[in-house]
């Protein structure tokens, strides 16, 4: 092995403390592992002047630049507004595989919108980080781990979209603002995407006192994992969060209904449907919506509210109020109709429980 100094950690790997001085396997007759969560040391091999940055533990984002020495891991990606990418085959020291997003995921690419991101990075593997003598990989420290059983009975409030960049992010923390200045004690998750901090930052900067995501859980992307894995993860996820009895868990869906990122699964669960009290679609356009809609129904958790880019004038609105019986909300124009519904379920499901 051979100790190198790393100039930037993704993260991806927050659970694992990397340090800027680490060990690698470099042998280049030995194969590294090709698992999702191996962690590995690269060499950037090019200068970008888009989606050109890295974002580290502290959630800061760094730039990339030629030559830096970073630390990143395997992981899927299936982005419609980014990179698709997969788990490369074989990999050993000096093969060159792509980075595939901000939160420090690689791996082989094999599409790109270059519109809205460039050509993928590529990056040169230096080896595989190890300590004493053990590639690492994210799941050897997990927060939590997937289990096969849910008591919690934590209320939930979900928000689905159709795609990436459909408003979610934005309508759950302007919802996590408003029921915070109420007094509210929240957790929040996000349970499907590709692995970064961004979004969980998001959250607890609008009053979230505890936020984690798959990666706790040793996933580094949710893409093309199998239904099992995804509801054991989420089972798990709930359950951790619930250890603190919280008055209601925020949960985002990274992607939409219809990617590959296992969101259907989730929404799927019976336990996840019984605890639902709010369930928000996004959407950027009227058909997107009608459709997240009807998708939702489908499967048995229907939509309540309806938000996202589709919300931002009465043209949308007026299509939604007239073809779906939901509640139109803005979070740049934000109004509290979906509170009513909210409070009448919790005192729905208190009167049960009495």
């Amino acid at each position: 092995m051979t100790k190198i100094f790393i100039d930037k950690i993704s993260s991806v790997t927050k659970n694992l403390d990397l340090k800027h001085n680490e060990h690698i396997i470099d042998d280049p007759n030995t194969n590294l592992s090709c698992e999702m969560g191996t962690v590995l040391a690269a060499e950037i091999l090019e200068d970008k002047t888009i989606y050109n940055e890295l974002e580290l533990p502290s959630g800061r984002m760094s730039k990339l630049k030629k030559g830096d020495i970073v630390a990143v891991a395997l992981g899927q990606r299936r982005a419609l507004k980014g990179f698709v990418g997969d788990l490369p085959k074989s990999l050993k020291a000096g093969d060159i595989i792509h980075l595939l997003n901000f939160g420090g995921i690689a791996g082989e690419c094999t599409s790109a919108n270059t519109k809205e991101v460039g050509d993928p990075m590529r990056i040169r593997i230096l080896g595989g980080i190890a300590r004493k003598g053990k590639q690492l990989n994210i799941n050897q420290k997990m927060l939590f781990k997937p289990t096969n059983t849910m008591k919690s009975d934590i209320p939930l409030i979900i928000v689905t979209g159709t795609s990436m960049d459909s408003g979610k992010t934005t309508v759950a923390t302007e919802i996590i603002k408003t029921l915070t200045h109420m007094g509210m004690k929240l957790a929040g998750t996000k349970l499907t995407g590709v692995g970064a901090l961004r979004d969980l930052y998001k959250m607890q900067d609008y009053g979230v006192y505890n936020a984690v995501s798959f990666v706790d859980a040793g996933i580094t992307s949710t893409a093309n994992i199998d239904d099992a894995t995804m509801v054991e993860m989420t089972k798990g996820t709930i359950e951790y969060l619930s250890k603190d009895k919280p008055d209601a868990i925020i949960i985002e869906f990274g992607d939409g209904l219809m990617g590959h990122y296992g969101v259907d699964a989730i929404l799927k669960m019976p336990e996840i449907q019984n605890n639902v009290r709010l369930h928000i679609g996004c959407a950027g356009d009227p058909i997107g919506a009608i459709g997240l809609a009807r998708g939702c129904a489908d499967i048995g958790l229907p939509i309540d509210v309806i938000s996202g880019p589709v919300t931002d004038n009465e043209v949308g609105q007026g299509i939604i109020k007239n073809e779906l019986d939901v509640i139109v909300y803005n979070a740049f124009n934000p109004t509290n109709e979906w509170m009513d519904l909210v409070i009448s379920r919790w005192l729905h499901a208190y009167q049960l429980s009495a």
